[in-house]
């Protein structure tokens, strides 16, 4: 499929085929799409924790509001934020990119400075909300590739992130989720996926100059 033709052919997964599950391949391509995806700075503040064990996406169906997506997927993907980003976090980015690229002291300090001022001028809830905003890039990433993949997907916002952080004991690793994606084969009888897309003319939502 051509990229559209794939985006034309993904859509919100609304049943999911129980039987039918990713490859490891499959799932190695969205773990590596996932670590490539553009952030800013680059500092990376998610992380994506992938689930395949089927007794805990049980358990987090009823703190999904009860959502079938999140049992019957394949695999559930949750998205998470760092809740440190603090001087320690933003010195071990350079240090990462001392090592890769060789890049002198005397030419990453002025930037890495520069990046630590501006985050200790934020306060708690924008640095919270601008790694969510990071969050949201890497799942359209991910939307993008498993439609290429042909991979069915279902994003979603409804869930409970304190019942999963609890659930998933991710506090004890500085995380905090904010988004989940339900990954997997959609059903035969998804009526939903026959449905066409409901979207404006392309006049009405790009602007040309």
């Amino acid at each position: 499929m051509s990229i559209i033709d794939a985006l034309e052919w993904r859509y919100a997964v609304k049943k999911f085929d129980r039987e039918k599950l990713l490859s490891e391949k499959k799932i190695n391509t969205l773990k590596k799409a996932f670590n490539l995806t553009a952030t800013s700075y680059g500092l990376q503040p998610v992380k994506l924790v992938v689930i395949s064990d089927k007794t805990i996406q049980f358990k987090l169906k009823s703190s999904s509001w009860n959502q079938a997506q999140v049992e019957e997927a394949s695999h559930l993907l949750i998205f998470c934020i760092e809740d440190k980003i603090n001087e320690a976090y933003i010195k071990s980015y350079f240090e990462r990119v001392k090592h890769i690229r060789n890049t002198p002291d005397e030419v990453l300090a002025p930037f890495q400075d520069f990046l630590i001022n501006d985050f200790e001028s934020k306060t708690v809830e924008e640095i919270k909300q601008w790694a969510k905003n990071q969050a949201y890039l890497a799942m359209g990433n991910l939307l993008t590739v498993c439609a290429l993949e042909g991979i069915d997907a279902c994003p979603m916002e409804g869930f409970v992130p304190a019942e999963y952080d609890e659930t998933l004991n991710l506090k004890e690793r500085n995380l905090s989720s904010v988004l989940v994606l339900p990954v997997g084969y959609r059903a035969e009888d998804d009526m939903f996926a026959s449905f066409k897309k409901v979207r404006k003319p392309l006049k009405d939502s790009v602007i040309d100059f």
